[in-house]
């Protein structure tokens, strides 16, 4: 298959990210919405209300950072990815199903973060997470295999580094799965660096690594160092 057709996939699934990204604000309710004009509420209780609104505007921040730092990297994947083929369009249904799904566990959280105690809002949140970093490294080695799908003069580098960040996100999700069945509002906050840590460049990730690479092979050992004062 050609660039076209890998480019109906990417408009196929940026409109899904699109519709999954929308849905978190349904989960955001207007206090006093569903009130007569004459019961409504007056300014003082009005802050009162919005301010325990709190977790739900918290559970959409988290969530709408997570899916956006997902569309970003999906869109970083097919930069690369210059094929399409039967194999490769099946999986990213699976990781379309479970980022569409994100905002279940998102409304699920919103109503349970509040009761720390309850920790299987937090599991299925964070399960839903681990499935989606699953399905992304599925994606990604299926398609850089031996260059299997990707452009013929692919960044050698780009691909190793992006190769790299990826085996640490179904880790750390799970890490993040485990603490939540321990504490809820921690889960929570590791999904949200963990958001983070994916938004950043693959290159910027590697670059700690390579550093240690060069000042490894460049800096003689003591034994080096005595050879070449005997000489």
């Amino acid at each position: 298959m050609d660039e076209k057709e890998t480019g109906r996939l990417e408009a196929f699934s940026d409109g899904v990210f699109a519709v999954a990204i929308t849905l978190l604000v349904l989960n955001v309710k207007v206090p006093g919405l569903d009130l007569p004009s004459s019961q409504l509420p007056i300014d003082s209780n009005l802050w009162t209300m919005l301010r325990n609104e709190w977790p739900m505007v918290f559970a959409y921040v988290t969530s709408f950072l997570t899916i956006g730092v997902m569309w970003v990297n999906h869109h970083r994947l097919f930069v690369h990815i210059k094929r399409i083929d039967s194999v490769l369009l099946f999986i990213n249904l699976l990781l379309l199903l479970t980022i569409v799904f994100l905002p279940v566990p998102t409304a699920l959280l919103a109503e349970y973060i509040v009761l720390p105690a309850q920790h299987l809002a937090a599991v299925v949140y964070s399960g839903t997470c681990v499935l989606i970093a699953c399905f992304y490294n599925i994606l990604w080695r299926y398609a850089s295999y031996h260059h299997r799908l990707l452009q013929k003069d692919a960044d050698a580098k780009a691909v190793d580094a992006i190769s790299k960040q990826y085996l640490f996100g179904p880790l750390v999700y799970l890490i993040a799965f485990g603490i939540a069945w321990k504490n809820l509002p921690v889960s929570v906050a590791c999904v949200f660096i963990i958001a983070l840590f994916f938004g950043l460049p693959g290159r910027i990730i590697s670059v700690p690594f390579a550093r240690k690479t060069l000042i490894t092979s460049t800096v003689p050992s003591a034994s080096e160092q005595i050879e070449e004062l005997e000489l």
